[in-house]
């Protein structure tokens, strides 16, 4: 998974500002990871979007994620919250800790910058292997519906768009996507731009990632050959079934 050229994770500050107030996910993993009665693991942290709640609520979590920077970022949150997070500096897909969890979480579709099978089964592997026996693994994990696969590339599409707490000006990250749907594989060039209230252009960051999406009967397959025996997937947070192509899939898989 090394990257081509600059990625957007490279911006933590930028990440941060962007992504920082972005709550859709986080009172659905606040609730498993009470009910988990143990230690949890948050893999993908980034600078702390999910983790540093869980913290907040008494949580007994710990974070790994692949970017110092971002880290960095999480820890300085952190410390202005009066908490002392454990994260560690480390590949999804064969980090190696002491601990062992009763849950380990990757929300925000972070399992899908594994872009070849082998990494991926390489990351439920690793996962498995840092779970307590009969603990959880859950994931957010997105495939693209018709209308996204079949609609128009190279043109950018405005996905998000927030206010920085620092300067009060806009800030908008731009998607421009391309797509191998032989190979599964979303690249994206991405721009973030940073806007006055005149709508004057002030900064700019370009950058490229890419993800591979998963279909059903796909993430199927790669949980039970990574050894999970128990799988559930739902097609929302409040546990819906799986029905339209719209929408995420929620994964649960449980170690034996």
């Amino acid at each position: 998974m090394e990257p081509e050229e600059r990625s957007p994770f490279d911006d933590a500050e930028m990440y941060d500002v962007l992504f920082r107030d972005l709550r859709y996910d986080v009172d659905f993993y606040l609730e498993l990871a009470r009910k988990a009665r143990g230690p949890v693991l948050e893999v993908a942290c980034g600078t702390g979007r999910v983790l540093l709640p869980c913290l907040e609520a008494g949580i007994d979590i710990d974070g790994v994620d692949l970017s110092p920077a971002m880290l960095d970022v999480l820890r300085r949150n952190a410390g202005a919250l009066g908490l002392s997070p454990r994260v560690y500096e480390g590949d999804m897909r064969n980090f190696s800790l002491q601990r062992r969890y009763r849950m380990v979480i990757i929300p925000f579709n972070g399992f899908l910058h594994n872009l070849t099978t082998e990494d991926q089964l390489s990351t439920l592997r690793t996962c498995r292997a840092h779970l307590l026996r009969g603990g959880l693994l859950v994931m957010e994990v997105f495939f693209p519906g018709l209308e996204v696969i079949a609609g128009a590339e190279g043109t950018p599409i405005l996905e998000h768009e927030v206010r920085h707490r620092q300067n009060g000006n806009i800030v908008r990250i731009f998607d421009t996507r391309r797509f191998d749907r032989i190979g599964q594989v979303q690249r994206s060039l991405i721009d973030i731009q940073e806007v006055d209230e005149q709508g004057r252009l002030l900064a700019s960051h370009r950058s490229r990632t890419a993800i591979r999406w998963i279909y059903r009967g796909e993430m199927e397959l790669l949980l039970r050959v990574a050894g999970f025996s128990r799988r559930e997937i739902y097609g929302g947070f409040d546990r819906r079934p799986l029905a339209e192509e719209t929408q995420s899939m929620i994964v649960f898989a449980r170690k034996d």
